[in-house]
Protein backbone atom coordinates (compact mmCIF):
# COMPACT_ATOMS: atom_id res chain seq x y z
CA UNK A 1 0.00 0.00 0.00
CA UNK A 2 1.27 3.26 -0.60
CA UNK A 3 2.17 5.11 2.02
CA UNK A 4 0.22 8.32 1.40
CA UNK A 5 -2.88 6.65 0.51
CA UNK A 6 -4.46 6.99 3.66
CA UNK A 7 -3.10 10.33 4.21
CA UNK A 8 -4.97 11.34 0.11
CA UNK A 9 -7.75 10.00 1.68
CA UNK A 10 -8.12 11.82 4.32
CA UNK A 11 -7.16 15.16 2.70
CA UNK A 12 -10.17 14.61 0.40
CA UNK A 13 -12.40 13.88 2.70
CA UNK A 14 -11.74 17.09 4.34
CA UNK A 15 -12.18 18.60 0.70
CA UNK A 16 -15.21 17.51 -0.01
CA UNK A 17 -16.16 18.82 3.33
CA UNK A 18 -16.44 22.85 2.11
CA UNK A 19 -18.79 21.86 -0.70
CA UNK A 20 -22.18 22.65 1.64
CA UNK A 21 -25.61 24.03 1.36
CA UNK A 22 -25.19 26.18 4.44
CA UNK A 23 -21.98 28.02 5.53
CA UNK A 24 -20.07 26.95 8.48
CA UNK A 25 -21.67 23.44 8.31
CA UNK A 26 -21.54 20.51 6.11
CA UNK A 27 -25.09 20.37 4.62
CA UNK A 28 -25.48 18.42 1.08
CA UNK A 29 -29.22 17.19 0.46
CA UNK A 30 -30.70 16.06 -2.67
CA UNK A 31 -30.43 18.21 -5.90
CA UNK A 32 -28.83 20.91 -3.86
CA UNK A 33 -26.33 23.32 -5.47
CA UNK A 34 -23.80 21.39 -3.21
CA UNK A 35 -24.46 18.09 -4.52
CA UNK A 36 -24.22 19.21 -8.07
CA UNK A 37 -20.95 20.89 -6.98
CA UNK A 38 -19.97 17.50 -4.74
CA UNK A 39 -20.74 15.39 -7.90
CA UNK A 40 -17.91 17.56 -9.84
CA UNK A 41 -15.51 17.17 -7.38
CA UNK A 42 -15.78 13.88 -7.09
CA UNK A 43 -16.13 13.14 -10.78
CA UNK A 44 -12.92 14.62 -11.21
CA UNK A 45 -11.23 12.24 -8.69
CA UNK A 46 -12.55 9.41 -10.48
CA UNK A 47 -11.37 10.53 -13.65
CA UNK A 48 -7.76 10.61 -12.67
CA UNK A 49 -7.82 6.74 -11.61
CA UNK A 50 -9.20 6.02 -15.66
CA UNK A 51 -13.33 6.08 -14.32
CA UNK A 52 -15.67 7.52 -17.25
CA UNK A 53 -18.20 9.73 -15.15
CA UNK A 54 -21.64 10.49 -15.74
CA UNK A 55 -25.34 11.64 -14.01
CA UNK A 56 -28.04 9.66 -14.11
CA UNK A 57 -31.95 11.26 -13.61
CA UNK A 58 -32.28 11.01 -10.53
CA UNK A 59 -28.57 13.07 -9.90
CA UNK A 60 -26.10 10.02 -9.13
CA UNK A 61 -22.92 10.46 -10.09
CA UNK A 62 -21.18 7.01 -11.54
CA UNK A 63 -17.86 5.97 -12.81
CA UNK A 64 -17.22 2.77 -14.29
CA UNK A 65 -13.73 1.34 -14.92
CA UNK A 66 -14.37 -1.42 -17.66
CA UNK A 67 -12.69 -4.79 -17.19
CA UNK A 68 -9.38 -5.78 -18.21
CA UNK A 69 -9.37 -8.58 -21.16
CA UNK A 70 -11.01 -9.28 -24.34
CA UNK A 71 -12.89 -12.13 -23.06
CA UNK A 72 -14.30 -9.85 -20.14
CA UNK A 73 -15.85 -7.47 -21.97
CA UNK A 74 -17.55 -9.74 -24.76
CA UNK A 75 -19.36 -10.82 -21.38
CA UNK A 76 -19.30 -8.16 -18.55
CA UNK A 77 -19.37 -9.03 -15.38
CA UNK A 78 -19.46 -5.80 -12.80
CA UNK A 79 -19.02 -4.88 -9.47
CA UNK A 80 -20.41 -2.17 -7.32
CA UNK A 81 -18.93 -0.40 -4.75
CA UNK A 82 -19.87 3.27 -3.24
CA UNK A 83 -22.03 4.99 -0.99
CA UNK A 84 -24.09 8.39 -0.80
CA UNK A 85 -22.52 11.90 -1.05
CA UNK A 86 -25.68 13.81 0.70
CA UNK A 87 -25.37 14.76 4.61
CA UNK A 88 -27.96 15.22 7.08
CA UNK A 89 -28.01 19.01 8.71
CA UNK A 90 -24.57 19.90 10.41
CA UNK A 91 -22.81 16.56 9.32
CA UNK A 92 -19.87 15.04 9.80
CA UNK A 93 -17.82 14.10 6.67
CA UNK A 94 -17.32 10.56 6.73
CA UNK A 95 -20.72 9.16 7.16
CA UNK A 96 -21.58 8.66 3.59
CA UNK A 97 -18.42 9.97 1.76
CA UNK A 98 -16.17 7.38 2.99
CA UNK A 99 -17.91 4.67 0.68
CA UNK A 100 -17.38 6.71 -2.67
CA UNK A 101 -13.99 8.35 -2.02
CA UNK A 102 -12.15 4.83 -0.38
CA UNK A 103 -13.06 2.64 -3.60
CA UNK A 104 -11.66 5.75 -5.84
CA UNK A 105 -8.15 5.78 -3.79
CA UNK A 106 -8.29 1.40 -3.80
CA UNK A 107 -8.92 1.44 -7.50
CA UNK A 108 -5.61 4.17 -7.65
CA UNK A 109 -3.59 1.52 -5.69
CA UNK A 110 -4.74 -1.33 -8.33
CA UNK A 111 -3.33 0.25 -10.94
CA UNK A 112 -0.31 2.03 -8.84
CA UNK A 113 0.91 -2.17 -8.78
CA UNK A 114 -0.27 -2.75 -12.08
CA UNK A 115 -3.10 -5.00 -11.49
CA UNK A 116 -6.26 -4.95 -13.95
CA UNK A 117 -9.59 -6.75 -12.59
CA UNK A 118 -11.00 -8.95 -14.56
CA UNK A 119 -14.81 -7.65 -14.02
CA UNK A 120 -16.09 -4.12 -14.35
CA UNK A 121 -15.97 -1.59 -11.51
CA UNK A 122 -19.09 1.22 -10.84
CA UNK A 123 -18.20 3.31 -8.12
CA UNK A 124 -21.43 4.78 -7.01
CA UNK A 125 -22.12 8.29 -5.55
CA UNK A 126 -25.77 7.84 -4.33
CA UNK A 127 -27.31 11.62 -4.54
CA UNK A 128 -29.81 10.72 -1.61
CA UNK A 129 -30.10 8.54 1.01
CA UNK A 130 -30.63 10.52 4.39
CA UNK A 131 -34.10 11.39 3.73
CA UNK A 132 -33.25 15.12 4.84
CA UNK A 133 -35.09 16.94 2.30
CA UNK A 134 -38.25 14.65 1.65
CA UNK A 135 -38.26 12.64 4.39
CA UNK A 136 -37.99 9.84 2.36
CA UNK A 137 -34.42 7.90 2.21
CA UNK A 138 -32.91 5.90 -0.64
CA UNK A 139 -34.19 8.10 -3.81
CA UNK A 140 -31.01 7.72 -5.16
CA UNK A 141 -30.33 4.16 -4.83
CA UNK A 142 -33.81 3.43 -5.50
CA UNK A 143 -33.34 5.31 -8.76
CA UNK A 144 -30.32 3.62 -9.70
CA UNK A 145 -31.85 0.27 -8.67
CA UNK A 146 -34.95 0.72 -10.55
CA UNK A 147 -37.37 0.88 -7.64
CA UNK A 148 -38.30 4.31 -7.75
CA UNK A 149 -42.09 4.11 -7.63
CA UNK A 150 -44.51 6.82 -7.84
CA UNK A 151 -45.87 7.00 -4.76
CA UNK A 152 -41.91 8.15 -3.96
CA UNK A 153 -42.60 11.48 -6.11
CA UNK A 154 -45.24 12.60 -4.28
CA UNK A 155 -43.21 13.51 -1.41
CA UNK A 156 -42.46 17.36 -0.35
CA UNK A 157 -40.01 19.51 0.80
CA UNK A 158 -40.35 22.45 2.57
CA UNK A 159 -41.25 24.54 -0.07
CA UNK A 160 -43.66 22.24 -1.33
CA UNK A 161 -41.96 21.18 -4.34
CA UNK A 162 -42.24 17.76 -5.01
CA UNK A 163 -39.65 14.97 -6.11
CA UNK A 164 -41.12 14.50 -9.24
CA UNK A 165 -40.43 18.39 -9.85
CA UNK A 166 -37.10 18.35 -8.23
CA UNK A 167 -36.31 15.54 -10.86
CA UNK A 168 -37.97 16.94 -13.59
CA UNK A 169 -35.47 20.31 -13.60
CA UNK A 170 -32.37 17.77 -13.30
CA UNK A 171 -33.30 15.49 -16.09
CA UNK A 172 -36.24 16.39 -18.84
CA UNK A 173 -38.21 14.77 -19.54
CA UNK A 174 -38.03 13.28 -16.32
CA UNK A 175 -39.30 8.94 -16.59
CA UNK A 176 -38.65 6.49 -13.64
CA UNK A 177 -35.77 4.69 -14.26
CA UNK A 178 -35.49 0.82 -15.27
CA UNK A 179 -32.65 -0.90 -13.31
CA UNK A 180 -28.97 0.25 -14.48
CA UNK A 181 -28.15 -3.44 -14.80
CA UNK A 182 -29.70 -7.22 -14.88
CA UNK A 183 -29.05 -8.78 -11.82
CA UNK A 184 -27.15 -11.73 -14.30
CA UNK A 185 -24.40 -9.19 -14.72
CA UNK A 186 -23.14 -8.30 -11.39
CA UNK A 187 -20.78 -9.48 -8.66
CA UNK A 188 -22.50 -7.74 -5.71
CA UNK A 189 -22.40 -4.47 -4.25
CA UNK A 190 -19.51 -3.41 -1.77
CA UNK A 191 -20.13 -0.46 1.10
CA UNK A 192 -17.67 0.66 3.22
CA UNK A 193 -19.14 3.19 6.32
CA UNK A 194 -18.04 4.06 9.61
CA UNK A 195 -19.34 2.05 12.16
CA UNK A 196 -21.28 4.21 13.54
CA UNK A 197 -21.81 2.84 17.33
CA UNK A 198 -18.89 1.71 19.69
CA UNK A 199 -18.07 -1.77 19.74
CA UNK A 200 -15.19 -1.56 17.22
CA UNK A 201 -13.49 0.60 19.46
CA UNK A 202 -14.80 -1.20 22.41
CA UNK A 203 -12.92 -4.22 20.67
CA UNK A 204 -10.30 -1.97 19.64
CA UNK A 205 -10.48 -2.92 15.80
CA UNK A 206 -9.76 -0.98 13.21
CA UNK A 207 -12.66 -2.52 11.03
CA UNK A 208 -15.32 -5.17 10.92
CA UNK A 209 -17.65 -6.84 8.55
CA UNK A 210 -21.33 -6.69 8.94
CA UNK A 211 -23.68 -9.31 8.91
CA UNK A 212 -27.08 -7.76 8.52
CA UNK A 213 -29.18 -4.64 9.00
CA UNK A 214 -31.52 -4.08 10.75
CA UNK A 215 -35.01 -3.53 9.56
CA UNK A 216 -36.62 0.17 9.16
CA UNK A 217 -40.01 2.22 9.35
CA UNK A 218 -40.06 5.74 9.04
CA UNK A 219 -43.29 8.18 8.60
CA UNK A 220 -45.09 11.20 10.45
CA UNK A 221 -47.97 10.85 12.97
CA UNK A 222 -50.32 14.17 13.26
CA UNK A 223 -52.45 14.42 16.16
CA UNK A 224 -55.27 17.36 15.70
CA UNK A 225 -57.34 18.96 18.12
CA UNK A 226 -58.87 22.58 18.11
CA UNK A 227 -56.81 25.92 18.32
CA UNK A 228 -57.71 28.59 21.06
CA UNK A 229 -56.61 31.17 23.08
CA UNK A 230 -53.83 30.14 25.93
CA UNK A 231 -55.43 32.75 28.36
CA UNK A 232 -59.19 32.58 27.96
CA UNK A 233 -59.67 28.09 27.40
CA UNK A 234 -59.87 26.20 30.57
CA UNK A 235 -57.52 23.27 30.50
CA UNK A 236 -60.60 20.88 30.76
CA UNK A 237 -61.90 22.15 28.14
CA UNK A 238 -58.54 21.78 25.60
CA UNK A 239 -57.97 19.57 22.83
CA UNK A 240 -54.06 20.52 22.99
CA UNK A 241 -52.33 18.50 19.99
CA UNK A 242 -48.92 18.96 21.63
CA UNK A 243 -49.50 17.82 24.63
CA UNK A 244 -50.70 14.36 23.31
CA UNK A 245 -47.85 14.51 21.00
CA UNK A 246 -45.87 14.94 24.13
CA UNK A 247 -47.19 11.52 25.58
CA UNK A 248 -46.98 9.40 22.24
CA UNK A 249 -42.59 10.59 22.70
CA UNK A 250 -42.76 9.57 25.91
CA UNK A 251 -44.24 5.78 25.25
CA UNK A 252 -42.08 5.64 22.39
CA UNK A 253 -38.80 5.91 24.41
CA UNK A 254 -40.56 3.60 27.20
CA UNK A 255 -41.42 1.11 24.53
CA UNK A 256 -37.87 1.09 23.12
CA UNK A 257 -35.96 0.71 26.75
CA UNK A 258 -38.26 -2.32 28.48
CA UNK A 259 -37.58 -4.31 24.45
CA UNK A 260 -33.61 -4.01 23.26
CA UNK A 261 -33.36 -4.08 20.58
CA UNK A 262 -35.81 -2.06 19.51
CA UNK A 263 -34.95 1.94 19.23
CA UNK A 264 -37.65 4.14 18.74
CA UNK A 265 -36.74 7.99 18.10
CA UNK A 266 -39.16 11.59 17.49
CA UNK A 267 -36.90 13.51 15.54
CA UNK A 268 -38.78 16.51 14.48
CA UNK A 269 -42.04 17.79 15.90
CA UNK A 270 -44.19 20.68 13.60
CA UNK A 271 -46.86 22.49 15.87
CA UNK A 272 -49.48 24.36 14.02
CA UNK A 273 -50.24 27.35 14.72
CA UNK A 274 -46.97 27.59 16.38
CA UNK A 275 -47.64 30.83 18.76
CA UNK A 276 -46.95 31.19 22.65
CA UNK A 277 -50.13 32.27 23.44
CA UNK A 278 -52.00 29.80 21.12
CA UNK A 279 -52.99 25.93 21.78
CA UNK A 280 -51.50 23.62 19.20
CA UNK A 281 -54.22 22.63 17.21
CA UNK A 282 -52.39 20.41 15.06
CA UNK A 283 -48.59 18.37 16.02
CA UNK A 284 -47.01 16.37 12.93
CA UNK A 285 -44.14 14.03 14.56
CA UNK A 286 -41.66 12.08 12.63
CA UNK A 287 -41.54 8.45 14.19
CA UNK A 288 -38.16 6.33 13.40
CA UNK A 289 -38.60 2.82 14.15
CA UNK A 290 -35.71 0.09 14.05
CA UNK A 291 -35.06 -3.84 14.84
CA UNK A 292 -32.90 -6.88 13.50
CA UNK A 293 -36.17 -8.77 13.33
CA UNK A 294 -39.25 -7.27 10.95
CA UNK A 295 -41.46 -9.38 13.58
CA UNK A 296 -40.50 -7.37 16.44
CA UNK A 297 -40.57 -3.68 14.82
CA UNK A 298 -43.89 -4.73 13.92
CA UNK A 299 -45.28 -5.67 17.01
CA UNK A 300 -43.69 -2.71 18.14
CA UNK A 301 -45.58 0.21 15.54
CA UNK A 302 -49.19 -1.88 16.19
CA UNK A 303 -48.24 -0.87 19.76
CA UNK A 304 -47.52 2.51 19.18
CA UNK A 305 -50.25 3.07 16.62
CA UNK A 306 -52.61 1.51 19.18
CA UNK A 307 -51.25 4.07 21.93
CA UNK A 308 -51.54 6.95 19.78
CA UNK A 309 -55.12 6.17 19.51
CA UNK A 310 -55.54 5.80 22.81
CA UNK A 311 -54.19 9.00 23.69
CA UNK A 312 -56.37 10.46 20.68
CA UNK A 313 -59.52 9.08 22.31
CA UNK A 314 -58.65 10.79 25.35
CA UNK A 315 -57.71 14.08 24.62
CA UNK A 316 -60.61 14.32 22.02
CA UNK A 317 -58.13 14.13 19.17
CA UNK A 318 -58.13 12.47 15.81
CA UNK A 319 -54.61 10.95 14.30
CA UNK A 320 -53.30 9.56 11.20
CA UNK A 321 -50.29 8.09 10.10
CA UNK A 322 -48.15 8.12 6.80
CA UNK A 323 -45.54 6.07 6.50
CA UNK A 324 -42.97 7.52 4.33
CA UNK A 325 -39.94 4.22 4.43
CA UNK A 326 -40.75 0.92 5.06
CA UNK A 327 -37.76 -1.54 4.70
CA UNK A 328 -37.15 -4.95 6.00
CA UNK A 329 -33.80 -6.51 7.54
CA UNK A 330 -31.24 -7.16 5.40
CA UNK A 331 -29.09 -10.31 5.51
CA UNK A 332 -25.49 -9.55 3.77
CA UNK A 333 -24.58 -11.85 1.01
CA UNK A 334 -22.85 -14.92 3.02
CA UNK A 335 -20.10 -15.35 0.17
CA UNK A 336 -19.24 -12.05 -0.33
CA UNK A 337 -19.49 -11.45 4.02
CA UNK A 338 -17.28 -14.55 4.19
CA UNK A 339 -14.71 -13.19 1.41
CA UNK A 340 -14.00 -10.00 2.90
CA UNK A 341 -13.46 -11.36 6.20
CA UNK A 342 -10.88 -13.39 4.40
CA UNK A 343 -9.55 -9.74 3.53
CA UNK A 344 -10.18 -8.27 7.34
CA UNK A 345 -8.16 -11.47 9.10
CA UNK A 346 -5.45 -10.94 6.55
CA UNK A 347 -4.97 -7.07 7.69
CA UNK A 348 -5.76 -6.92 11.05
CA UNK A 349 -5.71 -10.89 11.88
CA UNK A 350 -9.19 -10.86 13.89
CA UNK A 351 -12.88 -10.33 11.84
CA UNK A 352 -15.96 -9.33 13.51
CA UNK A 353 -19.56 -9.57 12.71
CA UNK A 354 -22.03 -6.84 13.65
CA UNK A 355 -25.46 -6.11 13.04
CA UNK A 356 -26.31 -2.37 11.41
CA UNK A 357 -28.78 -0.77 13.83
CA UNK A 358 -28.36 2.27 10.89
CA UNK A 359 -29.82 1.82 7.40
CA UNK A 360 -27.50 2.27 4.13
CA UNK A 361 -27.56 2.14 0.39
CA UNK A 362 -27.21 -1.94 0.84
CA UNK A 363 -30.74 -2.33 2.11
CA UNK A 364 -32.25 -0.98 -0.98
CA UNK A 365 -29.15 -2.58 -3.66
CA UNK A 366 -30.16 -5.70 -1.82
CA UNK A 367 -33.06 -6.14 -3.93
CA UNK A 368 -30.86 -5.94 -6.96
CA UNK A 369 -27.56 -7.73 -6.27
CA UNK A 370 -25.96 -9.86 -3.29
CA UNK A 371 -24.26 -7.03 -0.68
CA UNK A 372 -21.61 -6.85 1.65
CA UNK A 373 -20.55 -3.95 4.04
CA UNK A 374 -17.38 -3.15 5.82
CA UNK A 375 -17.36 -0.52 9.14
CA UNK A 376 -14.88 1.36 10.27
CA UNK A 377 -14.30 2.44 13.42
CA UNK A 378 -15.29 5.53 14.39
CA UNK A 379 -14.41 7.67 17.59
CA UNK A 380 -16.75 7.45 20.15
CA UNK A 381 -19.39 5.59 17.76
CA UNK A 382 -20.30 9.03 16.61
CA UNK A 383 -21.86 9.71 13.74
CA UNK A 384 -24.19 12.49 12.22
CA UNK A 385 -22.44 15.26 14.34
CA UNK A 386 -19.21 17.34 13.04
CA UNK A 387 -16.92 15.51 15.20
CA UNK A 388 -17.35 12.22 13.66
CA UNK A 389 -13.54 10.89 13.20
CA UNK A 390 -12.33 8.03 11.67
CA UNK A 391 -8.05 7.86 12.04
CA UNK A 392 -5.67 7.80 9.04
CA UNK A 393 -4.68 4.94 10.98
CA UNK A 394 -8.38 3.02 10.23
CA UNK A 395 -8.48 4.37 7.00
CA UNK A 396 -5.10 2.51 6.23
CA UNK A 397 -6.55 -0.40 7.36
CA UNK A 398 -9.86 -0.01 5.65
CA UNK A 399 -7.80 0.74 2.04
CA UNK A 400 -5.36 -2.21 2.96
CA UNK A 401 -8.75 -4.48 3.37
CA UNK A 402 -10.64 -3.20 0.19
CA UNK A 403 -7.99 -3.49 -2.25
CA UNK A 404 -7.01 -7.32 -0.55
CA UNK A 405 -10.93 -8.06 -1.24
CA UNK A 406 -10.95 -6.83 -4.85
CA UNK A 407 -7.29 -8.95 -5.15
CA UNK A 408 -9.51 -12.13 -4.25
CA UNK A 409 -12.66 -11.80 -6.27
CA UNK A 410 -10.72 -11.03 -9.28
CA UNK A 411 -9.06 -14.42 -8.32
CA UNK A 412 -12.26 -15.74 -7.95
CA UNK A 413 -14.07 -14.29 -11.02
CA UNK A 414 -10.72 -14.79 -13.61
CA UNK A 415 -11.72 -13.67 -17.55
Amino acid sequence: MSPNAAQLLARRLDELALVTDEPARITRTFLSPAMHRANALVAGWMNEVGLKTRIDSVGNLIGRLEASSPRALAKPKTLLLGSHLDTVRDAGRFDGPLGVLLPIVALAELRRRGIALPFAVEVLGFSEEEGVRFSSAYLGSKGYSGQLRASDLKHRDAKNLSVREALATNAKPFALPKPAHRQSNLLGYIEVHIEQGPVLENEKLAVGVVSAIAGQTRGRLTFRGKAGHAGTTPMALRRDALAGAAELVLFAESLARKTPPLVATVGTLTVSPGAPNVIPGEVTLSLDVRHPRDAARRTALARLFAHAKKIASARQLTCDWQATQDNGAVACSAPLTALLAQSVRAVQSRSLALVSGAGHDAVVMSALTPVAMLFVRCRDGLSHHPDEFASPRDLDVALRVAVDFLERLAQQNPA
